[in-house]
Protein backbone atom coordinates (compact mmCIF):
# COMPACT_ATOMS: atom_id res chain seq x y z
CA UNK A 1 0.00 0.00 0.00
CA UNK A 2 1.40 3.33 -1.13
CA UNK A 3 1.81 5.99 1.40
CA UNK A 4 -1.33 7.96 2.68
CA UNK A 5 -0.80 11.70 1.55
CA UNK A 6 -3.07 13.21 3.53
CA UNK A 7 -1.02 12.40 6.75
CA UNK A 8 2.43 13.18 8.10
CA UNK A 9 5.09 11.04 9.60
CA UNK A 10 3.09 11.46 13.07
CA UNK A 11 0.07 10.10 11.48
CA UNK A 12 -1.71 13.79 11.99
CA UNK A 13 -4.23 14.90 9.19
CA UNK A 14 -2.87 18.03 6.72
CA UNK A 15 -2.94 18.85 3.70
CA UNK A 16 -0.66 18.03 1.02
CA UNK A 17 1.27 20.65 -0.48
CA UNK A 18 1.04 20.58 -4.13
CA UNK A 19 3.49 24.01 -4.91
CA UNK A 20 5.94 21.60 -6.94
CA UNK A 21 3.26 20.09 -8.95
CA UNK A 22 2.76 20.93 -12.57
CA UNK A 23 -0.45 23.32 -13.40
CA UNK A 24 -2.46 21.25 -16.18
CA UNK A 25 -5.62 21.18 -17.49
CA UNK A 26 -7.86 18.90 -15.41
CA UNK A 27 -11.78 17.70 -15.76
CA UNK A 28 -13.33 15.19 -13.41
CA UNK A 29 -17.09 13.71 -14.22
CA UNK A 30 -19.29 12.32 -11.64
CA UNK A 31 -22.53 11.10 -11.22
CA UNK A 32 -25.26 9.70 -9.32
CA UNK A 33 -29.13 8.92 -8.65
CA UNK A 34 -32.16 9.41 -7.33
CA UNK A 35 -34.74 6.53 -7.41
CA UNK A 36 -38.81 7.75 -6.58
CA UNK A 37 -41.99 7.03 -6.99
CA UNK A 38 -43.70 7.08 -10.59
CA UNK A 39 -45.74 9.55 -8.94
CA UNK A 40 -43.21 11.86 -7.57
CA UNK A 41 -40.81 11.52 -11.22
CA UNK A 42 -43.79 12.43 -12.87
CA UNK A 43 -45.12 15.53 -10.93
CA UNK A 44 -41.27 17.05 -10.99
CA UNK A 45 -41.89 16.17 -15.01
CA UNK A 46 -45.33 17.89 -15.08
CA UNK A 47 -44.25 20.82 -12.87
CA UNK A 48 -46.75 20.46 -9.94
CA UNK A 49 -43.48 20.22 -7.65
CA UNK A 50 -44.80 23.38 -4.91
CA UNK A 51 -41.37 24.44 -4.16
CA UNK A 52 -40.80 24.99 -7.78
CA UNK A 53 -38.96 23.84 -10.83
CA UNK A 54 -37.00 21.02 -8.86
CA UNK A 55 -34.28 20.46 -11.74
CA UNK A 56 -33.62 24.32 -12.57
CA UNK A 57 -33.06 24.31 -8.64
CA UNK A 58 -30.47 21.18 -8.31
CA UNK A 59 -28.42 22.16 -10.98
CA UNK A 60 -27.59 25.32 -9.47
CA UNK A 61 -27.33 23.91 -6.44
CA UNK A 62 -24.53 21.70 -7.67
CA UNK A 63 -22.69 24.63 -9.27
CA UNK A 64 -22.98 26.47 -6.19
CA UNK A 65 -21.72 23.40 -4.28
CA UNK A 66 -18.64 22.54 -6.72
CA UNK A 67 -17.66 26.00 -6.16
CA UNK A 68 -17.84 25.32 -2.29
CA UNK A 69 -16.09 21.96 -1.61
CA UNK A 70 -12.96 23.58 0.21
CA UNK A 71 -15.09 24.47 2.86
CA UNK A 72 -17.02 21.68 3.28
CA UNK A 73 -14.27 18.92 2.90
CA UNK A 74 -11.80 19.76 5.38
CA UNK A 75 -8.11 18.75 3.49
CA UNK A 76 -9.65 19.95 -0.08
CA UNK A 77 -7.78 22.44 -1.35
CA UNK A 78 -9.80 25.61 -2.68
CA UNK A 79 -9.15 25.40 -6.51
CA UNK A 80 -10.11 27.95 -9.21
CA UNK A 81 -13.17 26.50 -11.60
CA UNK A 82 -12.92 27.25 -15.06
CA UNK A 83 -16.59 25.25 -15.51
CA UNK A 84 -18.92 23.19 -13.91
CA UNK A 85 -21.96 21.58 -15.78
CA UNK A 86 -24.85 19.65 -14.60
CA UNK A 87 -26.85 17.51 -16.11
CA UNK A 88 -29.81 16.40 -15.25
CA UNK A 89 -32.02 13.35 -16.54
CA UNK A 90 -35.09 12.69 -15.53
CA UNK A 91 -37.02 9.37 -16.54
CA UNK A 92 -40.27 7.82 -14.85
CA UNK A 93 -38.75 6.57 -11.77
CA UNK A 94 -35.49 8.97 -10.85
CA UNK A 95 -33.52 11.64 -11.89
CA UNK A 96 -29.78 11.23 -12.85
CA UNK A 97 -27.25 13.70 -12.73
CA UNK A 98 -23.94 14.21 -14.23
CA UNK A 99 -21.62 16.73 -13.07
CA UNK A 100 -18.33 17.97 -15.23
CA UNK A 101 -15.80 20.13 -13.40
CA UNK A 102 -12.78 21.89 -15.04
CA UNK A 103 -10.02 24.21 -14.07
CA UNK A 104 -6.22 24.48 -15.13
CA UNK A 105 -4.43 23.89 -11.73
CA UNK A 106 -2.04 21.70 -9.53
CA UNK A 107 -4.43 19.60 -8.03
CA UNK A 108 -7.47 17.84 -9.54
CA UNK A 109 -11.83 18.62 -9.72
CA UNK A 110 -12.83 14.65 -8.79
CA UNK A 111 -13.92 16.16 -5.21
CA UNK A 112 -15.35 19.48 -7.07
CA UNK A 113 -17.34 17.22 -9.15
CA UNK A 114 -18.95 14.68 -6.50
CA UNK A 115 -19.82 17.55 -4.05
CA UNK A 116 -21.92 19.34 -7.38
CA UNK A 117 -23.28 15.80 -8.11
CA UNK A 118 -24.00 14.73 -3.96
CA UNK A 119 -26.08 18.32 -3.77
CA UNK A 120 -27.66 18.58 -6.67
CA UNK A 121 -29.53 15.19 -5.55
CA UNK A 122 -30.05 16.15 -2.42
CA UNK A 123 -31.64 19.48 -3.90
CA UNK A 124 -34.19 16.88 -5.78
CA UNK A 125 -35.23 14.87 -2.42
CA UNK A 126 -35.53 18.34 -0.79
CA UNK A 127 -37.33 19.85 -3.23
CA UNK A 128 -39.86 16.66 -3.79
CA UNK A 129 -39.53 15.06 -0.21
CA UNK A 130 -43.47 16.26 0.13
CA UNK A 131 -44.10 13.71 -2.61
CA UNK A 132 -42.13 10.76 -1.97
CA UNK A 133 -40.12 10.65 1.62
CA UNK A 134 -38.66 6.92 0.60
CA UNK A 135 -36.75 8.42 -2.39
CA UNK A 136 -33.18 6.58 -2.23
CA UNK A 137 -29.73 8.56 -2.92
CA UNK A 138 -26.97 6.12 -4.63
CA UNK A 139 -24.49 5.13 -7.16
CA UNK A 140 -22.59 8.43 -6.48
CA UNK A 141 -19.12 7.74 -8.01
CA UNK A 142 -16.26 8.73 -10.07
CA UNK A 143 -16.52 8.54 -13.84
CA UNK A 144 -13.47 10.04 -14.77
CA UNK A 145 -11.08 12.41 -14.75
CA UNK A 146 -8.50 13.14 -16.78
CA UNK A 147 -5.00 15.74 -16.22
CA UNK A 148 -2.34 15.64 -13.44
CA UNK A 149 0.21 13.20 -13.02
CA UNK A 150 -1.62 10.54 -12.72
CA UNK A 151 -3.24 11.24 -15.99
CA UNK A 152 -6.46 9.57 -17.16
CA UNK A 153 -9.12 7.48 -15.36
CA UNK A 154 -12.48 6.02 -16.58
CA UNK A 155 -14.90 3.93 -14.23
CA UNK A 156 -15.68 0.84 -15.71
CA UNK A 157 -18.87 -1.24 -15.99
CA UNK A 158 -18.51 -2.03 -11.91
CA UNK A 159 -17.92 -0.40 -8.99
CA UNK A 160 -15.19 2.75 -9.43
CA UNK A 161 -11.54 1.07 -7.85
Amino acid sequence: MSKLTHLDEEGSAHMVDVSAKATTTRKAVAGGRISMTPEAAAAIAQGLVKKGDVLAVARVAGIMAAKRTADLIPLCHPIPLSSISIDLDLDGSGVSVTATAKTAGQTGVEMEALTAASVALLTVYDMAKALDKGMVIGEVRLLAKSGGKSGDWTAGDGPAS
